[in-house]
């Protein structure tokens, strides 16, 4: 993983990072702000060495540096704070108050830092105070002095010291250090779950799954519901220049033998295949192209409905005999798209689908029209797709952003080809607008201005009106 694409996980994944730096920020709160404040107060003891007139000073130097080192764990001993807790009376043992002494030696010197911890400021200089005097008392006992012999002196450098401020907890270098701690660990969760994501986020991921090409992007809109159908937007929409770039690069599939049939499917439900194969006979009906679009998923059937046209009469209905086919094909007024609807739902698809008169059919009407759109069932739960890419030039695979996962989209390419279907690309539908990127710049939400009859300008309407009708025999 380079650099770039480190980045390009962090913005997809930046919540995860986020959620743990609230989730330490929060635990760092818990522990910090529930802990009972420490105040802190200090005093300076200095050893010196007496030494007699046959001595080495630099031996008296050395024995000093040596003691303050043992003198230093005497501080924190239960002897002295015995003594210190039956001069002041205090409400604690000597081993619980030996917990709140502590002694450093300064380095490369003999002065001893002694420190006491309460919960009081007042209380911790004046225990402080205690064992300052109590440690000074407590070394002269230990220590013994004879003719020739160094003897050891100690005397307060700094008093014991009154601080009214905190030393524990430490609020703000908690929460900064939790924060930083959150955002490593959101960092290395972004980073794991984007490795053990396997869903189609990228053009590479198909790429290591097909050669085939990714034909559009298309992005993920929250007026897809009221406004599914290109006609129902302005001509600078977002998804309008998503479907106008998928058609263009139909015209470069395949020079040689431009395709004329394409069945447009998904892997799995729910990757918005019906919609897209609408938009894209849409988009070729509104270059002019004779364009019919058959809604061949005859199990949920959904091409009508999105039209708002009548979905009871339509293919299953023409097949059956009871309505001739150039009836049963009805007019999408404001883009002048021919829809081939369902028609009544039959008992067994697969049967239907794959008998000779129903390719008979679809070869008859590809020979009728520039460009025949099918829009078929998922790949994956039934074999329709699988049937219907036999007969039609080739196969456009939906798959949703973030949701298809490469085995999903891996097994219905090697469905496709086990009955020998041409994959001619993959559209990566209802893709996030942060995924998108830059391109979103190019695209306008509102209708554009256009020249009027009087050469002023006038708001194209994003909502063309228009009615339908059958086709006339």
């Amino acid at each position: 993983m380079d650099f770039k694409q480190f980045l390009s996980v962090l913005r997809r994944r930046w919540m995860s990072v986020a959620s743990m730096v609230l989730v330490a920020l929060g635990l760092a709160s818990a522990l910090t702000f529930t802990q009972t404040p420490q105040y802190e107060s200090t005093s300076q003891v200095f050893l010196t060495v007496g030494v007699s007139s046959d001595s080495d000073p630099y031996t008296a130097l050395l024995f000093a540096s040596n003691r303050a080192g043992s003198y230093a764990e005497v501080a924190s001993s239960t002897e002295l704070a015995k003594r210190v807790v039956d001069e002041l009376d205090l409400q604690m043992t000597p081993e619980e108050l030996s917990k709140h002494i502590s002694a450093e030696v300064v380095d490369t010197t003999s002065l001893i830092e002694l420190s006491v911890r309460d919960d009081n400021a007042r209380q911790a200089q004046r225990i402080n105070d205690a064992v300052t005097q109590q440690f000074i008392s407590y070394i002269r006992t230990l220590e013994t002095s004879g003719t020739g012999s160094a003897e050891v002196n100690v005397r307060v450098i700094d008093a014991p010291s009154f601080n009214a401020g905190q030393v524990s907890p430490r609020v703000v270098l908690n929460l900064v250090v939790a924060a930083i701690v959150g955002t490593l660990l959101g960092i290395a969760l972004a980073v794991v779950r984007d490795l053990l994501d396997r869903t189609i986020r990228t053009a590479d991921h198909v790429a290591e799954l097909t050669e085939s090409p990714v034909l559009a992007s298309i992005g993920y809109e929250s007026d897809i519901r009221s406004s599914p159908v290109l006609t129902d937007l302005g001509g600078f929409a977002a998804r309008t220049e998503a479907f106008r770039l998928l058609r263009t690069n139909l015209q470069f599939i395949d020079l040689d033998h431009p395709p004329r049939c394409l069945v447009v499917t998904s892997s799995v439900p729910g990757e918005g295949k019906t919609t897209t194969a609408t938009n894209l006979a849409v988009a070729l009906a509104q270059t002019g192209r004779n364009t019919l679009i058959i809604d061949a998923d005859l199990r949920r059937p959904r091409v009508a409905s999105t039209l708002g046209l009548d979905p009871a009469v339509g293919l299953t209905t023409a097949l059956v005999g009871k309505t001739e086919i150039h009836d049963a094909i009805q007019v999408h007024e404001p883009s002048g798209l021919h829809v081939l609807a369902s028609g009544a739902k039959p008992p067994n698809p697969t049967e239907i689908l794959q008998s000779k008169i129903t390719q008979d059919l679809i070869n008859r009407l590809r020979a009728s029209y520039d460009m025949v759109i099918i829009d078929a069932p998922p790949l994956l739960p039934v074999a329709d797709a699988s049937v219907l890419a036999q007969v039609a030039d080739g196969v456009i695979v939906v798959v949703r952003h973030a949701h298809t996962t490469k085995d999903q989209l891996e097994e219905a390419i090697n469905r496709l080809g086990q009955v020998g279907g041409r994959l001619y690309g993959v559209v990566v539908n209802m893709v996030a607008r942060r995924a998108i990127g830059a391109y979103y710049y190019y695209y306008y939400e509102e209708t554009a201005p256009v020249a009027g009859p009087r050469g002023k300008a006038e708001k194209v309407d994003d909502k063309n009106r228009g009615g339908t009708r059958r086709r006339s025999a």
